[in-house]
């Protein structure tokens, strides 16, 4: 069993959906078991209380329902990308419905945030060349969606 397990809590009764379309979007990804209300509840019986999913060997599990509480760009979920076309793919599909930000951060339409960025990216910022270092940061300043061929054009310029 997993030692840490995000629980991302939605509203309006939208865990299964959302994580629906996240196993839809994310390679690999799969629903791992749903959690219905019983005769206890809590919700009419057969109401989906929680489902779990994994993404790789990550399990999360998504909580229905308190209006009260919602998301905020403080917790996001990291997609680590090799390739510009995975980049690519994994930004649209998780934006659409929801809002393209800065520096490879977007939130989706349920209002999760979500860094799709490569691990070079990391690899170049903590660059012993500060200077090398300090270009790649200011490409990505200026970006919304990640772009490697202009991370690596700052990186060795």
């Amino acid at each position: 069993m997993q030692k840490i397990v995000p629980f991302l809590w939605y509203k309006d009764n939208k865990a299964e959906e959302a994580a629906n379309y996240y196993v839809s979007i994310i390679r690999g990804a799969k629903i791992k078991e749903v959690m219905r209300a019983g005769k206890a509840g809590p919700g009419p019986v057969g109401s989906v209380i929680t489902v779990s999913f994994t993404i790789g060997d990550q399990e999360i599990v998504a909580l229905n329902d308190n209006p009260q509480f919602g998301f905020t760009m403080a917790i996001s979920l990291m997609v680590h990308c090799d390739t510009q076309e995975e980049i690519d793919e994994y930004w649209e599909k998780l934006s659409a419905g929801g809002q393209k930000i800065q520096c490879g951060w977007l939130t989706d339409k349920y209002g999760v945030s979500w860094q799709i960025a490569p691990p070079v990216l990391r690899e170049m910022l903590s660059d012993k060349d500060p200077e090398k270092a300090a270009r790649v940061m200011k490409a990505m300043m200026q970006m919304t969606k990640i772009e490697i061929a202009a991370l690596k054009k700052a990186y060795e310029s």
